[in-house]
């Protein structure tokens, strides 16, 4: 009950009982409750009656409440950093997905384009051999 009970060893077998009891319970290592955060199972972890939690132990009580809070909030944060990595991996598969078909598409028009290549050579060199047109001769005398 005193404000310095944090700062001195606990001599009263219930408070000790109590804490090791609320330790076990916010490292998620319960021996004889649910697991559950709540001031029901921390009696029950702990072997002692309820109303000694809520009644004769009131700081020990509002100890275990604050730090329960404390660890389902960081659970919390926890649970939406797994949530916001399985978005980012659903997302990387989307992009790796749509980063092949590009990879396709570029496969693809890097054959047209080859095949369109070699067409115009083809057909350069075809009308080059057939062209029926001589070169002139130049009008102008050259120059002395």
């Amino acid at each position: 009950m005193n404000d310095d009970s944090a700062t001195r060893p606990e001599t009263d077998p219930i408070r000790k009982a109590i804490l090791s009891a609320m330790n076990r319970m916010l490292s998620g290592s319960s021996k004889h409750s649910a697991g559950q955060l709540n001031v029901s199972q921390l009696a029950v972890e702990a072997g002692v009656k309820r109303w000694q939690l809520t009644h004769r132990h009131t700081d020990l009580r509002e100890l275990f409440q604050t730090r329960a809070r404390q660890v389902e909030s960081s659970q919390g944060t926890h649970q939406r950093t797994v949530e916001e990595r399985n978005d980012l991996r659903q997302r990387h598969a989307e992009l790796q997905r749509h980063c092949a078909e590009l990879e396709e598409r570029v496969q693809t028009y890097a054959a047209a384009i080859n095949l369109m290549a070699l067409e115009y050579e083809a057909l350069a060199e075809q009308s080059a051999s057939s062209a029926r047109v001589l070169p002139l001769p130049s009008r102008r005398p050259p120059c002395p």
